[in-house]
């Protein structure tokens, strides 16, 4: 599973083995135990890459197979974007914060990791 956390310094990623359904379920315990509110929806995050990346045929390869993964999408000549399917958990009180989770097959997560990775600065984007 991947697992982008939104806050106003960034976007942090990380790679659980951990099953999407048992994370939302420990969140919401942990916010119920804290008196905090808690909303869980899905819906979609979509970063962008370098139209001319090299791993953009597997990606495109690998997201006719992934439900959750949509093809490299044309921005302009330089960058496509790439959509992920899944489901938000956020505390409703801060715009734009919030956690994004989505499951993939482990494949298509590493090769997303790895993408990333090579492509952004630990400056704005960490990954675990």
């Amino acid at each position: 599973m991947l697992k982008f956390t939104y806050t106003d310094s960034g976007i942090h990623l990380e790679y659980l083995n951990q099953p999407l359904e048992e994370l939302i379920s420990l969140r919401f315990v942990l916010a119920m135990r804290l008196g905090d509110r808690l909303i869980a929806e899905p819906g979609t995050a979509s970063f962008l890459l370098p139209a001319n990346l090299l791993l953009l045929d597997r990606l495109t390869t690998i997201a006719r197979f992934e439900e959750n993964l949509t093809s490299p999408y044309p921005v302009d000549g330089e960058f496509v974007e790439i959509t992920l399917r899944g489901t938000w958990l956020y505390s409703g009180t801060s715009y734009g914060e919030g956690l994004f989770m989505t499951e993939l097959e482990e494949y298509a997560e590493r090769l997303i990791l790895e993408v990333l990775r090579s492509h952004f600065s630990f400056q704005s984007f960490l990954i675990c």
